[in-house]
């Protein structure tokens, strides 16, 4: 009699059992986004510890928590999310594509907050600095969670049903053009930035959203975050492991990039370098002065280390990019912590000796051998070694110590890697902190 009642009494309480600990389950999933890194798997309770050691008939809720607990391990263990941050035309988007053909365990975008500065700018008449700033933040950090809601607002016009035909260069991030992202052709819809490995219809961003979480890591390239201030709080959530690696160079350089590639825009800044007649109260020269400004206090944040950005930051020159990008680029995977896939070394063979033809304004391809020096004479040279001091004084005095260094291991290496065969900076260019002396190999590439 009493085993009969005993079997309907131990399947009860088995029932309380499993159902407590469904709950708790539940409970630590919805807040695991919030609290788990990485570093901090989660672990069973003390109570189903001991009742699945103890008792084998749980051998399924067993099973059910293992699996569930090496899924959230997997998803998170080892994740890199990568910042490049840059200025225009510092070459980011050929060094962009160190990550872009990483292969498919990277999700890539391309300036996605483009439409975040045109939006705001549309708005406020002018992009206000307080605003963008929180806004770029927040698009980034929901970006790196594979969340593209926040996104969406920002896009005109406003996707319908989560699809768009107006992301700005979405041909340029592989990620985006992926078959798992490609949906079919929609008849009389353009699309200006349509992806061109393969016929696609316009971007579901909820099937972008779904392809980047299941890649193992994340990388965006943008050259509208000002200072690496506004950052910190993406350094300090505890759901992303994030990079920045912020790419600099000689702001003589960016304004010669600048005024060929925006040659009607600069009309006037050709005859100031003709003549050195440069006007300081110009609009432009304010706003290179104040983007040196910005450089300059970003690599001062980030060279100093504070505990935020410890072991999170690193300061490249793009012309030591030009002299040795196979190197270059394996630093900056050791740095962030993963192996360089044999696609992107191949890619930077294929892509370090383009031709005249290929080297365009806006090319990933690029020859610095067939490209001008930017070194002037007068009131021009003066303005410019004046953005020089203020810009990348610091970035260059950190890189100069390491000059001699690598000038020994270059005649190694010349044989065995590739180069973008940069010009010497001219024997008359006056020797300031950005303008060394012709041993230097400063080159001035248009990228």
């Amino acid at each position: 009699m009493r085993i009969k009642y005993t079997i309907p009494i131990v399947f009860v309480v088995a029932l309380v059992i499993i159902e407590k600990e469904n709950n708790i389950i539940s409970r630590v999933s919805d807040k695991l986004s919030l609290k788990q890194t990485p570093q901090t798997p989660l672990k069973y309770s003390r109570l189903s510890h001991l009742l699945l050691k103890h008792n084998g008939s749980f051998a399924p809720m067993n099973r059910r928590l293992e699996n569930y607990r090496e899924h959230q391990d997997g998803k998170t263990r080892g994740r890199k999310h990568i910042l490049l941050l840059a200025t225009t035309r510092t070459g980011s988007s050929f060094v962009g594509e160190f990550f872009n053909q990483q292969g498919d365990n990277m999700f890539y975008l391309f300036e996605p907050l483009w439409h975040v500065e045109k939006m705001l700018a549309l708005e406020t008449r002018g992009t206000n600095a307080t605003a963008a700033a929180k806004a770029y933040r927040d698009v980034l950090q929901q970006l790196f969670l594979c969340d593209f809601s926040l996104l969406e607002n920002f896009i005109n016009p406003l996707p319908a049903d989560h699809i768009t035909s107006a992301l700005f260069r979405r041909e340029s991030s592989n990620s985006l053009c992926d078959n798992s992202v490609c949906s079919p052709v929609i008849k009389g819809v353009f699309e200006r930035y349509h992806c061109k490995t393969r016929r696609c219809g316009p971007l579901n961003l909820t099937m972008a959203s779904q392809s980047c979480l299941q890649k193992e890591h994340r990388a965006i390239k943008s050259v509208r975050v000002r200072q690496l201030e506004t950052l910190r709080p993406l350094a300090e959530d505890p759901r992303l492991d994030v990079k920045f690696i912020q790419l600099v160079r000689d702001p003589r350089a960016v304004l010669a990039s600048r005024m060929v590639a925006f040659a009607a825009y600069y009309k006037n800044w050709k005859q100031w370098a003709i003549d050195g007649d440069v006007p300081i109260d110009d609009d432009e020269v304010k706003k290179l002065k104040g983007n040196c400004d910005n450089i300059r206090m970003s690599a001062e944040i980030g060279l100093r280390q504070p505990a935020w950005l410890r072991r999170r930051y690193m300061l490249v020159r793009y012309e030591d990019i030009a002299r040795f990008p196979m190197r270059k680029a394996m630093e900056m995977y050791r740095f962030i912590g993963i192996p360089l896939t044999q696609q992107v070394k191949s890619w930077i063979l294929k892509n370090t000796q383009a031709s005249k033809e290929a080297s365009g304004v806006y090319s990933t391809q690029k020859n610095s051998s067939q490209q001008r020096s930017v070194c002037q004479t007068g009131r021009m040279m003066h303005l410019m070694n004046e953005m020089a001091g203020v810009g990348l004084s610091i970035g260059l005095k950190e890189f100069q110590g390491e000059q001699e260094r690598e000038e020994k291991i270059s005649q190694q290496m010349k044989r065995r890697e590739p180069k973008l065969n940069p010009r010497s900076a001219p024997s008359n260019c006056p020797k300031t902190d950005l303008c060394p002396s012709t041993n230097s190999s400063l080159s001035c590439p248009g990228m």
